[in-house]
C-alpha cells in the first residue's frame, strides 16, 4: 500500500493558488489543481443543456458518470437549473480542496485507501464530501418535503390528536385525610341537639311519640380515614367561549362537603371495600371578554360553577358550586387601583313538579333564590404592600319557613302545603319552628297522637358581608396575610323569631339567638408552595352566632359544620413537590349559646393536584 503524503496547507482557490494536498503517489504527479481526480475539463464544455427524459427514467449525465459523489451531484444540480455552471466551477474547486484537507487529517481515509487496494497497485481514495451550502440546502428542501407529507398522510406529531384535544385542560386532585372528631367532657347529651337536617329529609318526626328525635352527637369521640377525589376538565370552544365539567367523590349530595369516609355503609357508600359513588360537582358555560379598550374584563357563568364572590367559609364553605349564572367584572382604573364587580341569580331550591305527590291537588310552588352583589378593589399600596375589600349582599328569596294551612296528618306521607319551605340541607345552628298547623280533633285524639311534624327557618336571610385582605411581602420569601370578615344578617327580627323558636334558648329559656358573625385569620409562609419544602402556617378566630349565615351553607368542618359557634383554628402546609403537600390543622369551638357543646377537631392531610 502507498502511504499518502501529507496535505499542503488549505489555500483559497479563489486567488489563483493551487489547493494543497495528495491522494497518492500518482496522484503527486498530476498537476495540482485537481488533486483528487486529475485535470477535468471546463464545466462549460461538460454540461450542455439538458435533454427531457421520459416520465420514470433518471436522464443520463451529458458526462461520463464519476466515481466521485460530488461530481456526480454538482453535474446533476447543474442539469436542473439549481446552480449555474459558473458556481458549479467554484463548488467543484472548494470540494476538491475541502477534500484534499480532511483525507490527510483522518485516520479513517488511510484505513479506507488500504483496504480498496489491490495487485499492488495504488488505488485514488475517494472521500466522499457535500459543501455546507448544499447540505444546507438539501437539508431545508428534505424537511419541507417531509413536513408536507406528514400533514398530508396525519403522521407527523401533534396531528395524530384532534383539534378538540388540543384546546383542552385537564385538571383535578386527590386528598387523602385522617380526621378525629374529639368531644370534650361536660357537654349535654339529655337530648337537646335535635338533627333537624335528619328530620326534614325523612319522613316528619311525631312530637306526641315516645321516642327521641334523631340528634347530634355531642360525646362519643369518632376517628375517620376520609378521601376527596375531584377530576374535570375545561375545553375552550372559541370566541371567548369555555366549556367545564367536574366530577367529585362525596358521602352524600351535600353541597358542602366531597369528603367519603372510607368504610362508611350505613348509607350505602361504602364498607366491606365497596365502591364509592361519583357526583355532578361543576358543569358550566363561560364566556369572557374586555371592554375599556382592553382595560376591562368580563366574565359570564352558567350552569354549576365555582363560588364568584370574594369571601371567607364563615358564609360559603370552600366546596360549595353555585347553581345559575353570575358575572364578574374587573377594569384597571390605574396601575394601582382594580375595582371588581361580582353578582348573579341562583336558584336554592326549585319545587317538585308533582307536589304533594299523592293529592290530585298540587300545591303551589315555593322555589328558593339567591339573589348576590359585590363591589370591590384590589389596591397595590406599595410594592410590598397590597389589599383586597369588598362589600356584598346576599338575599335570600323564599329561605324563611313559612306556617302551613291548618290540616290534620294522620299518616307520615300526608303532606302540608308549606312542606317545601323547610331547607332540603342544613348543618346546624340556625333556629327553626314547627312548619305544619295541625289542628286537634277526634281523628287525632284531641292533639296527643300523630302530631307529624317538620321544622323550617325561623329568620330571613339578607346578608350584608364586610370581607377585606391585606397582603404584605416585606419579609420576602415569605408573605404576611391578614383576612377579615363581618357579616350581619339584615332579615333578622329578634322578636319574631323568639316568639316560634324551638332551639338555641339559653338560661332561663329566653331566646339568645342573634345575627352577627366575624372572623380574623392570619398567614405566614409562601403561599405559592411551588418547592419542597416551602410552608406557611395560620392562626385564626371566628365568632358566628345563630342566624347570622344559612348554616347548611357554610364552612363543614369548623364545630362539625354550622352557627352557633366560636373558637380558634390553628394550621400549617408543607410541600413535598409542587404539586403534593402535607397538612394539619386543630379546631376548637364552643357553642355560643344555648346547652353546653363543645367540639374538637384534627385534620391531617396528604394532598396532590394535577
Amino acid at each position: 500500500m502507498a502511504a499518502a503524503p501529507a496535505a499542503g496547507p488549505p489555500v483559497n482557490p479563489g486567488d489563483g493558488a493551487p489547493a494543497g494536498g495528495v491522494a497518492g503517489a500518482a496522484a503527486a504527479e498530476q498537476p495540482a489543481k485537481y488533486p483528487l481526480s486529475g485535470e477535468p475539463p471546463p464545466v462549460t464544455e461538460i454540461l450542455p443543456p439538458v435533454k427531457e427524459s421520459p416520465p420514470g427514467t433518471l436522464p443520463p449525465l451529458p458526462v461520463p458518470a464519476s466515481q466521485n459523489v460530488t461530481t456526480n451531484l454538482i453535474n446533476r444540480l447543474v442539469q436542473r437549473g439549481v446552480l449555474t455552471k459558473q458556481d458549479a466551477t467554484e463548488l467543484m474547486q472548494l470540494a476538491e480542496a475541502d477534500a484534499a484537507a480532511a483525507h490527510s487529517q483522518q485516520e479513517a481515509a488511510n484505513e479506507y485507501a488500504e483496504l480498496v487496494g489491490s495487485g499492488g497497485h495504488d488505488e485514488e481514495v475517494r472521500v466522499p464530501y457535500i459543501p455546507e451550502v448544499v447540505r444546507t440546502q438539501m437539508r431545508d428542501e428534505i424537511k419541507a418535503e417531509l413536513a408536507a407529507q406528514a400533514k398530508r398522510e396525519g403522521w407527523g406529531g401533534r396531528d395524530l390528536v384532534p383539534e378538540w384535544v388540543k384546546r383542552m385542560q385537564v385538571f383535578g386532585d386527590i386528598r387523602v385525610r385522617a380526621e378525629g372528631d374529639f368531644f370534650p367532657s361536660g357537654n349535654n347529651n339529655s337530648g337537646a341537639f335535635p338533627n333537624f337536617n335528619a328530620i326534614n329529609t325523612g319522613a316528619p318526626f311525631d312530637t306526641a311519640g315516645t321516642t327521641f328525635s334523631p340528634q347530634t352527637n355531642v360525646y362519643e369521640d369518632r376517628y375517620r380515614p376520609r378521601i376527596r377525589a375531584r377530576a374535570g376538565a375545561e375545553i375552550m370552544v372559541g370566541d371567548g367561549f369555555t366549556a367545564g365539567l367536574r366530577m367529585a367523590t362525596g358521602d352524600s349530595s351535600s353541597p358542602v362537603s366531597a369528603n367519603q369516609s372510607l368504610g362508611l355503609a350505613n348509607q350505602g357508600q361504602g364498607g366491606n371495600f365497596s365502591k364509592y359513588a361519583l357526583w355532578l360537582d361543576r358543569a358550566f358555560i363561560r364566556h369572557e371578554t374586555t371592554f375599556a379598550s382592553g382595560d376591562g374584563k368580563l366574565t359570564t357563568d352558567f350552569g354549576r360553577f365555582d363560588n364568584p364572590f370574594f369571601g371567607t367559609d364563615t358564609v360559603w364553605d370552600e366546596n360549595l358550586g353555585f347553581d345559575g349564572a353570575a358575572v364578574r367584572a374587573t377594569w384597571k382604573a390605574n396601575d394601582r387601583v382594580t375595582p371588581f364587580f361580582n353578582g348573579g341569580v341562583f336558584p336554592v331550591f326549585n319545587t317538585d313538579l308533582n307536589f304533594s305527590s299523592n293529592r290530585p291537588d298540587k300545591f303551589k310552588s315555593t322555589d328558593k333564590w339567591l339573589y348576590g352583589g359585590q363591589l370591590g378593589l384590589d389596591w397595590k399600596i406599595k410594592d410590598d404592600l397590597s389589599a383586597k375589600f369588598g362589600a356584598a349582599y346576599y338575599f335570600f328569596d323564599g329561605v324563611q319557613g313559612k306556617h302551613s294551612d291548618p290540616f290534620t296528618p294522620l299518616t307520615p306521607s300526608d303532606a302540608g302545603n308549606t312542606d317545601d319551605t323547610r331547607p332540603s340541607f342544613a348543618q346546624k345552628g340556625n333556629t327553626y319552628f314547627p312548619l305544619r298547623d295541625i289542628v286537634p280533633n277526634a281523628a287525632n285524639d284531641f292533639g296527643t297522637k300523630y302530631q307529624y311534624q317538620y321544622y323550617g327557618l325561623a329568620s330571613q336571610f339578607q346578608e350584608l358581608v364586610l370581607t377585606g385582605r391585606l397582603d404584605y411581602d416585606g419579609f420576602d420569601p415569605f408573605r404576611l396575610s391578614v383576612v377579615g370578615e363581618y357579616v350581619n344578617n339584615l332579615g333578622f327580627d329578634r322578636n319574631q323569631v323568639a316568639a316560634m323558636a324551638v332551639n338555641n334558648f339559653g338560661a332561663g329559656g329566653t331566646y339568645q339567638g342573634g345575627n352577627q358573625a366575624a372572623s380574623v385569620t392570619l398567614t405566614l409562609g409562601k403561599p405559592a408552595m411551588e418547592h419542597a419544602g416551602d410552608w406557611l402556617a395560620f392562626i385564626g378566630y371566628r365568632y358566628i352566632e345563630s342566624d347570622s349565615v344559612v348554616d347548611g351553607l357554610n364552612d363543614s368542618t369548623f364545630g362539625m359544620g354550622g352557627t352557633n359557634m366560636k373558637g380558634f383554628t390553628l394550621g400549617g402546609q408543607m410541600a413535598i413537590n409542587p404539586a403534593t403537600r402535607w397538612g394539619i390543622r386543630w379546631m376548637s369551638a364552643d357553642e355560643v349559646t344555648g346547652p353546653t357543646y363543645r367540639s374538637d377537631v384534627l385534620m391531617i392531610d396528604l394532598q396532590t393536584k394535577f
